[in-house]
């Protein structure tokens, strides 16, 4: 059986892949209980232009045609990053059972970081959750991405 960690570097894998065409390097994979991946993508809302085209939203379409079913139970979605609001809310709405991410988001996390989104106990479903698998590398790829970012918009002039 594979590990959390086995997941999580297939979902680094597809942010690496996004972040080559200039999208936020985040990633993401289904996998149903007994281990299959079901869907996998980056983030794609420019390339698609599709507010809605976050990494985790195309893996879980992915995943559903796949089952040709809108619910995921007993699915773990792994992404490199800790889900938005609107990407939690369409995972209490598939009833996945699991979410696996690597980095935190203080400033915008609807798991854990700034809401509880699934696991407050105010909506029909709860997820389980565990955040922090291949941190330092998830992270890593998203502060090299803005530092880049910043020193192209810079001129070159950014320090880091």
């Amino acid at each position: 059986m594979e590990t959390d960690e086995t997941y999580m570097r297939m979902a680094l894998a597809e942010a690496l892949q996004v972040a080559a065409r200039g999208e936020v390097p985040v990633g993401a994979v289904v996998v149903d209980p007994i281990g299959r991946v079901l869907g996998g993508s980056g983030n794609r809302p420019i390339e698609l232009h599709d507010p809605s085209g976050h990494a985790e939203m195309l893996a879980m379409r992915q995943a559903a045609a796949v089952l040709g079913n809108y619910r995921l139970t007993g699915c773990t979605l792994y992404v490199t990053l800790e889900p938005c609001p609107m990407c939690a809310g369409a995972m209490v709405h598939a009833r996945l059972r699991r979410v696996v991410y690597g980095a935190d988001d203080p400033k915008g996390g609807g798991l854990v970081s700034r809401y509880r989104i699934g696991a407050d106990g105010l909506l029909n479903h709860n997820l389980l959750v565990e955040g922090g698998v291949l941190a330092a590398e998830a992270t890593a790829l998203l502060r090299d991405f803005f530092r880049e970012k910043r020193r192209k918009n810079n001129g070159g002039n950014d320090p880091g």
